[in-house]
């Protein structure tokens, strides 16, 4: 599988003028053969904005979900969007899988909130559950998510081979972006992928990890970027063999939300 990560500067509040820009990379994107593109978290309205600037991104979401849901029927590509969600009158940091024939088969809410987030927004419900797609047994956390240790282990326990992390994350986490990554690709022998913005405070770095915990492919700290990386999933097999965390995990330690104990 071939994915995308699209790295790129999201302007504060500028909803229309992200989108287009995002759609002229997933454009590009597509052209070179991508299977499947994800964008960062918020990417459409940028992180620093008051109540207001998000709802007023959150009424931008119809035009937008059509016009890629669009996008990916047309191309045959799976996309993971990252948008801003009201839901009974609460906001979230939300995202939507969307399958290759424009179909919308998963949303999925942040589930822990750093700092600023919990001012504005709700926490998602904590379910942690593989999405099947064309592209791959997937796995969906966002940002914050991935600093709990469980919430990786659940989606690996539970079959996801690849975890896809849409991020905001901070120049000054920079080292912790660096660790946290390729310690849930090693922990759990599963492909890891953050995607992150780049400036207004955030550290770029966009990057895939293998199930060995190597970093296969990474973009740069401040440029807008698309990081391609061929994802061979077969080889978690080939790690698990010589790296045997999960076959000699004793599942009496294993969360209760997995439904395992």
């Amino acid at each position: 599988m071939k994915t995308a990560l699209i790295q790129i500067h999201s302007v504060p509040g500028a909803v229309r003028e992200n989108v287009k820009k995002g759609m002229r990379m997933l454009e590009e994107a597509a052209e070179k053969g991508a299977d499947l593109a994800v964008f960062p978290e918020l990417w459409t309205c940028g992180y620093y904005l008051e109540t207001e600037g998000f709802q007023a991104a959150v009424r931008e979401n119809e035009w937008i979900l059509k016009e890629f849901c669009g996008f990916a029927r047309k191309t045959q590509t799976v996309l993971i969007l990252p948008l801003p969600q009201e839901k009974e009158k609460k906001l979230y940091i939300g995202l939507y899988v969307i399958e290759k024939d424009g179909t919308i088969i998963k949303e999925y809410q942040k589930s822990f909130l750093w700092g600023r987030e919990q001012a504005y927004f709700s926490p998602g419900k904590r379910e942690y559950e593989p999405i099947e797609t064309s592209a791959g047994r997937l796995g969906v956390l966002i940002c914050y998510d991935i600093e709990f240790p469980e919430l990786c282990r659940i989606l690996a326990l539970k079959g996801a081979e690849i975890v896809f992390v849409p991020s905001v994350w901070s120049i000054p986490a920079f080292h912790r972006w660096q660790i946290q990554l390729p310690a849930r690709a090693l922990d759990n022998t599963v492909f890891v992928a953050g995607i992150n913005n780049v400036k207004e405070g955030a550290c770029g770095h966009s990057k895939v990890v293998s199930p060995s915990g190597e970093v296969i492919a990474e973009a740069s700290e401040e440029k807008e970027e698309i990081l391609f990386c061929e994802i061979e999933t077969e080889q978690i097999k080939k790690v698990r063999e010589t790296i045997p965390y999960l076959k000699e995990y004793d599942m009496q330690l294993a969360p209760k939300i997995c439904g395992r104990v």
